[in-house]
């Protein structure tokens, strides 16, 4: 354990988190078989050890994690420098006061946020553009139709059953992915269909599954103002057309019933 302790362990712990790749000639390489052994022998000798141990290796992660985020926003901090102020607050002192440390945090957060908000406007903007795309090569394959609203559907699988009201209950059968192919959704993969009122949901599926009689199946291609728009939901980005095959199993509850 002597070794661990020529430097802070924190600052060890830190330096490897970040990435820092200080180079000192007085040390020789060591292989990733060399270091793997290394991890695999380290053992501690007391539950104060282990536990300091694991401060720094969750501070480590929580530094790696703010160094990581603002550099996928084009915000590159420097590892070395985040190194240099962990040993100078363990150390004589940081070399900022600390009104200067939480502005340059606060300026930061601005940063990052304006950044964020600057990227998610773009991608906004792009969505709507590779959506449009999308829907004008969709509305050319054989069997596509579209509504007033821009709804685009097509009937996969006809049936001679009644068609819901927007106030009913049914129950289907979807699955909805993105218009390059990445599913955010399934009832099918979860194994039990999944039962609504049509009125609660999102524009285009009120609309669409109206179309549909029972046992049909229908795949419906919906422009984002049918569906969450500006919204940024879990697994759907801005301004996303969304497409759905979906299975209209039942009408559980008609809309009299439900008033009933």
């Amino acid at each position: 354990m002597k070794s661990l302790f020529k430097v802070s362990l924190l600052a060890a712990t830190v330096a490897f988190a970040v990435g820092c790749q200080k180079e000192e000639a007085s040390q020789p390489e060591v292989s990733a078989a060399q270091e793997e052994t290394q991890v695999v022998a380290m053992t501690f000798n007391t539950e104060d050890e282990k536990a300091s141990y694991a401060i720094g290796a969750q501070f480590a992660t929580f530094l790696k994690q703010s160094i990581d985020k603002p550099k996928e926003l084009g915000i590159n901090l420097d590892s070395a420098l985040v190194l240099k102020g962990i040993e100078d607050g363990f150390g004589e002192g940081a070399e900022l006061s600390e009104e200067e440390i939480m502005m340059a945090l606060q300026s930061l957060d601005q940063r990052v946020q304006e950044k964020a908000q600057m990227m998610a406007a773009e991608e906004a903007e792009k969505a709507i553009k590779v959506g449009e795309d999308f829907r004008a090569e969709f509305e050319k394959e054989d069997g596509v139709m579209k509504t007033d609203s821009g709804l685009l559907y097509q009937v996969l699988s006809a049936a001679e059953g009644e068609s819901p009201a927007a106030t009913d209950v049914v129950t289907v059968h979807y699955t909805g992915t993105l218009i390059d192919g990445t599913q955010f959704d399934s009832s099918v993969e979860r194994g039990e269909p999944a039962s609504f009122p049509l009125d609660r949901v999102i524009p285009g599926w009120t609309e669409g599954v109206q179309l549909m009689q029972v046992g049909s199946k229908y795949k419906f291609v919906i422009p984002p103002e049918l569906a969450y728009g500006a919204q940024d939901v879990p697994n759907i980005p801005m301004n996303s057309t969304l497409v759905f095959e979906v299975e209209l199993l039942e009408i559980v509850e008609q809309a009299e019933e439900a008033a009933q």
